[in-house]
């Protein structure tokens, strides 16, 4: 991770919520097991294991980028009931030695999802 300094310092921190993820009206993620990924001035982003996402409603997509701090991303495009979200999920498969935790986990843009909730804020 990067220097607690640094312009793009990075944390990355468990959490045991639940943390739902919903697009269409349908249940696209649910674990207890996501990371919290703080960067610098970035909003944090929820990072989730593969094995609790529904991939089956995930295409993978041509459109990648580069992150100095994360490495390569590749993104998943989601698509239920006949509504497609572009673009809108990305994950790290060979992310650099810092940031090992997020390889094999997925991010969603909240702002292309119906919603993106911690359960444990609503008890």
């Amino acid at each position: 991770m990067s220097a607690p300094g640094h312009a793009h310092a990075i944390s990355i921190e468990k959490t045991h919520h639940r943390i739902t993820v919903t697009f269409n009206g349908t249940v696209i993620a649910d674990t207890t097991r996501a990371f919290i990924l703080k960067e610098g001035p970035l909003p944090p982003a929820i990072y989730i294991p593969r094995e609790d996402v529904q991939m089956s409603h995930l295409e993978r997509t041509t459109h990648s980028t580069h992150c100095p701090f994360k490495g390569d991303a590749s993104y998943y495009s989601v698509n239920v009931k006949g509504s497609t979200a572009k673009d809108a999920v990305w994950t790290y498969e060979a992310p650099i030695d810092s940031v090992a935790l997020i390889k094999n986990y997925l991010s969603f843009y909240p702002e292309k999802m119906d919603s993106i909730t911690d359960c444990h804020q609503e008890e």
